[in-house]
């Protein structure tokens, strides 16, 4: 059958990537956790004074469960932060709060990418679940439409990890030039807070390296059925 089909060597390279970045952010958060930044200030600290110096003071900012389960919520405008960064007062929660805030600002400003994303959400988790359901019953029964119909859902998927890419980046690049030019952190910490968000961006070029080589594969075994 075509799930051990030889394809499916396309998407080890992807899959080794996605343990090292992953196992990379783990690590590097861990480290940075552990060194405190000099201001002493918190990540919920951090987040609020970045917020209302950006005019953003309708936007509360909360604990979730979890841990780097950070996120802006752009639907309630929200911001959620894990209790590590919420309480935090290392440089890897302020990076990580800071990046967060980024996202905020993002939605203020109508960043297009991040605008973008969030209009294909809603179509990205019906065919993140839906994609390979209708692939598989396409393969089983022999009918072509349902197979393309399943690429087509899963091409969404794709295209919601390729756009993540410059709305975390982006984020990511605003954060480190608040922090540093607002005085947030110090020399070294900045770079100890960089190091934190580009592993963390990592897990996201992972991510969409997986959602790639899951497309081609699902095209090979595709034009294998013609």
């Amino acid at each position: 059958m075509f799930w051990y089909d030889n394809t499916i060597m396309l998407i080890i390279p992807a899959m080794i990537i996605s343990f090292w970045a992953q196992t990379k952010v783990n690590s590097t958060f861990s480290k940075y956790s552990r060194v405190n930044s000099i201001n002493g200030y918190t990540g919920a600290k951090v987040a609020r004074m970045l917020l209302d110096s950006n005019g953003l003071y309708d936007i509360p900012v909360e604990i979730t469960g979890g841990k780097l389960s950070d996120h802006y919520d752009p639907r309630n405008r929200v911001m959620r932060l894990s209790n590590d960064v919420y309480y935090g007062s290392s440089v890897a929660a302020i990076g990580v709060a800071a990046h967060e805030t980024g996202h905020a600002i993002q939605h203020r400003l109508r960043y297009f990418p991040l605008i973008l994303r969030n209009s294909i959400v809603p179509a990205a988790n019906i065919g993140s679940n839906a994609s390979w359901i209708l692939f598989v019953a396409g393969m089983i029964f022999k009918l072509k439409p349902l197979i393309n119909f399943g690429i087509i859902m899963f091409s969404i998927v794709v295209l919601f990890h390729v756009i993540t890419l410059p709305v975390e980046f982006d984020a990511s690049n605003r954060a480190l030039k608040i922090i540093e030019d607002r005085g947030i952190l110090y020399g070294d910490e900045n770079k100890g807070a960089k190091k934190v968000l580009k592993a963390a961006a990592m897990t996201y070029v992972a991510a969409t390296l997986m959602a790639v080589s899951q497309l081609i594969r699902l095209l090979i075994l595709s034009r294998n059925e013609d």
